[in-house]
């Protein structure tokens, strides 16, 4: 190799690496399934689209309205144009950057002036226009590193974007189950209060009759004003979950249009959670740690970087005269090249400062990270044994209600038979709408626990691009 092509090689040796330590995943002990899963598998009902479970119609046209102008989407979407803005502005420092100026000027004993031998200035004109242009190799890869951590910040940012689409899809959901559930509580409650006012009718027409007391007709009313004072919290619920919905689809609040009722929707049968592994590259929050590590690890070689020297060169091409017209003649013309270094002797313990803190950052990130894994893993065994154990108590109230509906049936006759008093009649009532309001509960839990389950696993993270969200 000849002597002067030696520092040209070394320059591009040293340009092909990067100073600083480079990424790996933090090991976080993932186990071999979830808790609460019956077996391992690799399906999931994260690789469904949100619109695959949810088939409601209108629930359907709420979430997509949700994602298109709900603040949340749109606030997420902001802050990944901003990320996308500071990416692109670290992305360019690894290029030589161009410019140009003019000047022109005029004036007496200035520097491009001339003094006759009597001492009394001249007035002189002086124009000159030139490129310049600026580079700094990026020999040690500092400026790479910058860039990587600009880059993983902005990927962390689009993940959290998802991540608040998914919260989106799953919070209106959640609301919309709610709010059937109150309209079914409702309905019950009007039933419970006609039920006993018919039964108030029938004490009171024995008691006319004067084969009943003043005490049955007491206790049917009390039964039926204690079903009917229920009615006004509940719709004053209803609204206040309208008016929630209203908020998270960006518009003021107002009525929210319903579709199926609550009892019409039958949780998933089969669902599946996948590999816990698999997780780490769903959930968006888990990413959102990961590019948080991944941008403090890339910082670690930028600081590295500082301690070393750093070469800028520039260069300078145009044309000076006292003449406009002839600033572009070739005697008139101007260049310059040169290069500088630059280098730290003596920071006061700046730069090992600066060093430390990203590594303490690195490590922070790294736990952080480790920590949202964990968290994922069990925020799925939580929603799978909800789901489980939701399931098995709506079997059971459902058998409790089927018996008390034909319990009060049958006390209904037997009173009026003469069989039983009027206690047993207003007991297996006051026994039933109860229990009906509890199953309506359940049934509403056991749909949000799957819809928390599709949360956990990072549903919809196949949905790349948000616009893949609205079903576009």
């Amino acid at each position: 190799m000849r002597p002067r092509l030696i520092p040209f090689s070394l320059v591009a040796l040293l340009a092909g690496c990067a100073v600083g330590p480079n990424y790996h995943r933090p090991d976080t002990q993932a186990p071999a399934s979830f808790r609460g899963q019956a077996a391992p598998d690799d399906r999931s009902l994260a690789d469904q689209a949100w619109w695959d479970i949810y088939r409601d119609p209108v629930l359907t046209n709420l979430i997509k309205q949700s994602l298109a102008h709900g603040y949340d989407a749109r606030i997420a979407a902001a802050r990944v144009e901003q990320a996308r803005a500071i990416a692109m502005e670290a992305r360019g420092q690894l290029f030589p950057s161009i410019g140009y100026a003019g000047n022109a000027f005029r004036g007496r004993n200035t520097i491009s002036g001339s003094a006759n031998p009597n001492g009394t200035g001249t007035t002189t004109d002086a124009f000159d226009g030139y490129l310049a242009a600026a580079w700094e190799p990026d020999i040690w890869g500092r400026l790479r590193r910058l860039d990587e951590a600009a880059r993983d910040q902005y990927l962390g940012t689009a993940e959290a974007q998802r991540g608040v689409m998914l919260s989106l899809v799953t919070d209106v959901a959640s609301d919309y189950f709610q709010l059937l559930e109150l309209d079914e509580e409702l309905a019950i409650s009007h039933q419970a209060s006609d039920s006993f006012g018919q039964t108030l009718q029938l004490f009171s027409q024995r008691l006319q009759g004067g084969i009943a007391s003043r005490l049955e007709t007491s206790s049917a009313a009390a039964a039926q004003a204690a079903a009917a004072a229920q009615i006004p919290g509940l719709e004053r619920q209803v609204a206040m979950t309208e008016n929630q919905l209203s908020v998270l689809l960006g518009r003021n609040p107002g009525p929210i249009g319903r579709g199926s009722p609550l009892s019409a929707h039958a949780a998933a049968p089969d669902v599946p959670a996948g590999l816990p592994s698999a997780l780490l590259e769903r959930r968006p929050d888990v990413r959102v740690a990961e590019y948080a590590a991944e941008t403090t690890n890339a910082q670690i070689g930028a600081t590295i970087g500082s301690f070393l020297p750093r070469i800028g060169l520039s260069a300078i091409l145009g044309g000076v005269s006292q003449n406009l017209q002839d600033v572009a003649l070739r005697k008139n013309s101007l260049w310059s090249v040169g290069a500088q270094v630059t280098g730290p002797i003596f920071q006061a313990g700046t730069l090992r400062g600066e060093y430390l803190q990203t590594k303490a950052a690195w490590e922070l990130a790294k736990l952080q990270y480790e920590q949202a894994a964990l968290g994922a893993f069990a925020d799925v065994a939580d929603a799978l044994v909800t789901r489980q154990k939701l399931g098995e108590a709506r079997v059971e109230q459902e058998q409790e209600v089927a018996s008390y509906q034909e319990a009060a049936a049958v006390a209904l006759e037997r009173y009026k038979s003469g069989l039983i008093g009027y206690y047993e009649l207003l007991q297996t009532q006051q026994q039933l709408y109860p229990a009906e309001a509890a199953l309506a509960q359940t049934r509403r839990d056991e749909l949000i626990s799957v819809i928390q389950l599709y949360k956990a696993l990072g549903g919809g993270w196949n949905l790349k691009d948000p616009a893949a969200w609205l079903g576009n």
